[in-house]
């Protein structure tokens, strides 16, 4: 198979991003995920950083290229972690997706300040990240397409909030 038709093939898959700032769940909900969507692959984008990669870019561009080849069997992928739309679309491998579809996992203040201090984040970078999940829940429906769900992880237990994403990513699959 020439690689146009690989591309026609892989422009067929959609990509998915759970997406929300720090403290939401992302990576907490991520082995849930695995045991109820099995014909998924879902990936945590921090665990490049955890091997020393600090270009977002380039992390970015990594994740799109596996989501790529996964797609090339078929199959479709699930990315857990901070992306913005005007940041995916920059990566090399965009054009392969059909789509991508964002859902935005979100917490009130209150708990996302005592998940960060449980990592000991910094009360700057705190501060940023509320203003942040603030900016992402006003502009849901105006920055994304189709309009970025949200998913409130404050209160809800893993299992129901990978009910959710679940039911989310069967409706575009």
């Amino acid at each position: 198979m020439n690689n146009e038709n690989k591309s026609m093939m892989v422009q067929q898959i959609p990509l998915f991003i759970v997406t929300g700032s720090s403290g939401s769940g992302k990576t907490y909900v991520i082995s849930e995920l695995r045991k109820i969507l099995p014909g998924f692959d879902i990936f945590d984008i921090d665990n490049l950083r955890e091997l020393g990669i600090t270009d977002e870019q380039q992390i970015r561009n990594v994740w799109l290229r596996v989501a790529r080849n996964i797609a090339e069997s078929g199959r479709m992928t699930i990315i857990c972690g901070t992306a913005m739309t005007w940041d995916i679309e920059k990566c090399i491998d965009y054009s392969f997706f059909r789509h991508v579809y964002y859902l935005n996992l979100h917490c009130d203040d209150e708990t996302r300040e005592k998940r960060l201090r449980e990592r000991n984040w910094p009360e700057e970078m705190i501060q940023e990240y509320k203003t942040f999940a603030k900016w992402l829940c006003e502009n849901a429906d105006k920055e994304y397409n189709p309009p970025m769900p949200i998913v409130d992880t404050t209160t809800a237990n893993v299992a129901d909030v990978a009910a959710q994403i679940k039911k989310w990513v069967l409706q575009y699959a």
